[in-house]
């Protein structure tokens, strides 16, 4: 017997992407019958309301909600109070999903005896733009991604620490609680955090697909990977739970450089980084077959890592006073 899945999409101000991520969640090959879709609405300030609405009248299966707090975790933490379906998935309007996505969640699942999975996200530019593309490029590379078996992929299935558009089992939320409505940003790694603490198992399955539009110039960019690094470290002041070193390491490496310069160290840490830098981007040029981006993923790089940095030790100024 099929179990019944409820999709929570948490949306505010997505005109330009919430018709595609729609349009990937009705071709889906899971029955409609054991299926019902939540747009949680942000009090959009676009036309992403008016383009809901309009999907949910021809749909009976896709619901709005209005959500006056504006924020992610409030969104999901509605949409689960709502759901009735034993499957709790977690949906990005940023996104579009294969075919066989919501499947492939309930599959996984069930293979694994998991308490939550997820897939592979696959980064693609959100513009026909050089810079788009290295950002792109830049988000699903070992360098600007670390170990985020999620973004730079997977051979095989295997335990991880967080995923993306996490696809839980309901009960997972009477257990551990629901999520942290403090924290506009790093809400799923909180939460999956807290998860993994009381023993719970979360697995990347590399067949589950997704592909995601990130930010499509460098001053988006930045600002969004300073939010990151805001993020990912005032967690600390309304969770008991850190994330893994990966998350701090550009504020680590930020933090090195400014002492280097008092012994001396500071233009070897900056050629071992640009070093660094140039030599992924190289490999990554050659095998795209693209010479330009050799010349923009440094700086693509760049913006990733000191925005991410910088926002970190705001964060931990923030934190402390």
């Amino acid at each position: 017997m099929k179990q019944f899945v409820s999709v929570i999409i948490p949306t505010r101000n997505e005109e330009k992407f919430i018709a595609r991520c729609l349009d990937s969640i009705i071709s889906q090959d899971y029955s409609k019958e054991y299926l019902e879709v939540f747009v949680i609405n942000g009090i959009s300030e676009d036309r992403t309301k008016e383009i809901v609405k309009f999907y949910s009248e021809k749909h009976n299966f896709i619901k709005v909600l209005e959500n006056p707090d504006k924020t992610t975790p409030f969104a999901m933490n509605m949409g689960i109070k709502n759901a009735k379906g034993d499957i709790i998935i977690k949906i990005d309007a940023h996104a579009i999903y294969e075919k066989g996505y919501i499947s492939k969640c309930v599959e996984c699942l069930k293979k694994y005896n998991a308490d939550n999975v997820g897939g592979v996200l696959k980064t693609v530019p959100a513009k026909d733009t050089l810079i788009a593309k290295a950002i792109a490029l830049c988000l699903s590379s070992f360098f600007g991604a670390g170990n985020s078996y999620f973004r730079t992929g997977a051979a095989k299935a295997m335990d991880v620490d967080t995923v993306s558009f996490g696809c839980y089992k309901k009960e997972v939320f009477d257990k551990i609680g629901l999520y942290n409505e403090n924290l506009s940003r790093s809400q799923d790694m909180e939460l999956n955090a807290r998860l993994k603490k009381a023993g719970g198992k979360i697995i990347l399955c590399p067949e589950i697909t997704a592909y995601y539009y990130p930010k499509d110039n460098l001053k988006d960019f930045f600002l969004h990977n300073f939010s990151d690094g805001v993020w990912a470290i005032l967690p600390l002041k309304y969770s008991d739970v850190s994330f893994k070193l990966r998350h701090y390491i550009p504020a680590l490496f930020l933090s090195l450089l400014v002492l280097s310069l008092f012994f001396d160290l500071f233009p070897f840490l900056v050629f071992l980084y640009f070093f660094a830098s140039f030599y992924f981007s190289f490999n990554i040029s050659r095998k795209e077959k693209d010479a330009k981006l050799f010349f923009v993923l440094p700086v693509v790089f760049f913006t990733r890592h000191f925005g991410y940095g910088l926002g970190s030790i705001w964060g931990l100024i923030k934190l402390l006073f």
